[in-house]
């Protein structure tokens, strides 16, 4: 008996040490060694390339809020955003923010769903106050909530009124989506995309580059 909890005993105790400490050791020690800024989550000066973020209450001086940028999937944009005294953090808020907690997930909101048309009626509308034809995909939300990434034609259409706000000439603007343009993943999952985080720090160096 004692001879069998001896070695009960001491097999917790390796297994402990090694899956529960050592494995997790390496599993870190090899993601800092080679992937060490997807470790750290991505960050950069102005947020996560990973999360989505809600670009509509940018100033921009002598311009609509918002339009001097580029913007993503209205996760947490019109009627999707967040609101306090509602207590919504909104779609783009998975954990807390504003002191409200958070959720990532679609809106679950059907086909045949009167909230539905109505918000998107919301965002179509918006976007026109922008002087933006919009894509589909920039009056729908994304299946996560947390969506960074756009297509190509989503940052196309946002060229003229980005270009009214910074005064960039429409044509850099393009060149500068054709830059941030990304592949599909491993060159066949999916298709090409731009991340919007990424985008708006290229925009933001051109700007100061153009002394605007």
């Amino acid at each position: 008996m004692i001879a069998h909890l001896r070695r009960s005993v001491v097999s917790i105790l390796v297994f402990t040490a090694v899956f529960g400490f050592l494995y997790a050791l390496a599993g870190t020690g090899v993601a800092q060694l080679l992937f060490r800024h997807q470790a750290d989550g991505s960050l950069t000066s102005y947020g996560s390339t990973l999360i989505g973020q809600n670009w509509a209450g940018t100033p921009c001086p002598g311009h609509p809020l918002g339009s001097c940028v580029f913007h993503g999937r209205p996760d947490d944009t019109g009627p999707y955003a967040a609101d306090l005294k509602a207590r919504v953090a909104g779609g783009d808020n998975p954990l807390v923010a504003n002191g409200v907690p958070g959720e990532s997930g679609a809106t679950d909101l059907g086909p045949r769903s009167k909230v539905l048309l109505e918000d998107t009626r919301a965002l179509v509308a918006y976007w026109h106050r922008m002087g933006v034809h919009p894509t589909p995909d920039l009056v729908t939300t994304s299946g996560s909530g947390l969506d960074p990434d756009i297509s190509v034609q989503d940052a196309l259409v946002q060229v003229p009124m980005v270009s009214r706000a910074t005064g960039i000439a429409p044509s850099r603007l393009r060149a500068l989506v054709a830059r941030e343009r990304q592949g599909a993943e491993l060159g066949f999952l999916g298709s090409p995309y731009i991340d919007v985080l990424r985008l708006n720090e290229a925009l933001a160096r051109l700007v100061a580059a153009s002394g605007r």
